[in-house]
């Protein structure tokens, strides 16, 4: 049987969720192999590069999730906190205003 994005991607939140980084990033890759614009796939993995460390990894790809779903606050969000991680302060000002932007709007 093939699996959906959708399981890949429930796999790889419950690998995240248990802190098995390695385990999550596979997984929401093969999410992201079945649908290439699976926005939620790509926050997902941001959020296990984060969570291994590889900050540079986690902003290119949430900056992915942006691009196919700019008007999601949480990715906006997401990547503020990646920003400011890597001491980029101006920019994760700039992103966290844009989240909370969106989130008036809605």
């Amino acid at each position: 049987m093939m699996s959906t994005r959708e399981q890949y991607f429930s796999l790889g939140l419950n690998h995240f969720a248990k802190m098995e980084s390695d385990e999550a990033i596979s997984a929401f890759k093969k999410a992201i192999d079945v649908d290439a614009n699976f926005a939620d796939a790509y926050l997902g993995l941001a959020q296990a590069y984060d969570q291994k460390g590889m900050l540079d990894d986690a902003i290119t790809t949430i900056k992915r999730a942006i691009e196919l779903n700019p008007q999601e606050p949480l990715n906006h969000t997401s990547l503020s906190v990646f920003y400011r991680k890597k001491g980029m302060i101006p920019e994760a000002e700039a992103e966290i205003a844009q989240a909370m932007e969106l989130q008036r709007g809605s």
